[in-house]
């Protein structure tokens, strides 16, 4: 009985440790591999669009303008100054609209330069001082505007005497290595057309 007994045990005991060595063994945690952290690719501080495919186009300007001069600017154009600063090419365009009816004519003027990226503060400071100054029979002022590209400024100026005091609005602003001046005058300007048409152009800088 008692043999017996022990044998039982022994057979339980047995069975336990089998199914003890079947059972698979625990999965161990998958280790997990640090991945490098992507770094930013730093933007590019030159213009990849051609000065002319960063003109504006008539699809930019109200329906009533015409084109009256689309075209680059030639080396012998541009100041001693600009050439010292590195200017390498040049592009204009002129905008106007007539109305013989009203005795009404304004026109819009775009010229871009391009310059080394590395002169660009220098190009800024150079256009802003000449502005800046006055000239002889001319009240101009600086007026509040959108910022645009990576720095900008617009002004608003007459002509002392002008019995019709008529404006004329420039908008000055650099992006990457790209200066642009772009003008507006006549006998019917518009500062909030302006800024629409400025923002087209700044956004034409890739």
């Amino acid at each position: 009985m008692n043999i017996r007994f022990i044998a039982l045990i022994l057979v339980v005991q047995l069975a336990i440790s089998s199914a003890g060595c079947l059972s698979p063994a625990p999965a161990s945690p998958p280790q997990q591999t640090s991945l490098p952290p992507t770094l930013p690719i730093p933007e590019s501080t030159s213009a990849i669009v051609p000065p002319g495919g960063m003109a504006l186009q008539l699809t930019d300007v109200p329906l009533d303008y015409l084109i009256k001069d689309r075209t680059v600017i030639a080396y012998s154009e541009v100041s001693q100054l600009a050439h010292d600063l590195g200017w390498q090419q040049g592009y204009r365009v002129t905008f106007y609209r007539m109305n013989r009816e009203k005795d009404d004519i304004t026109g819009i003027r775009q010229s871009i330069s391009i310059y080394p990226p590395e002169n660009m503060d220098k190009v800024y400071a150079i256009e802003t001082e000449g502005i800046l100054s006055n000239e002889k029979g001319t009240t101009r002022y600086e007026i509040p505007f959108p910022a645009i590209g990576d720095k900008s400024m617009a002004f608003r100026e007459t002509r002392v005497g002008d019995p019709m005091d008529l404006p004329v609005y420039t908008v000055i602003f650099k992006k990457k290595n790209v200066f642009e001046t772009i003008t507006m005058g006549g006998t019917t300007t518009d500062y909030e057309m302006l800024k629409d048409v400025v923002r087209k152009a700044a956004d034409k800088i890739q």
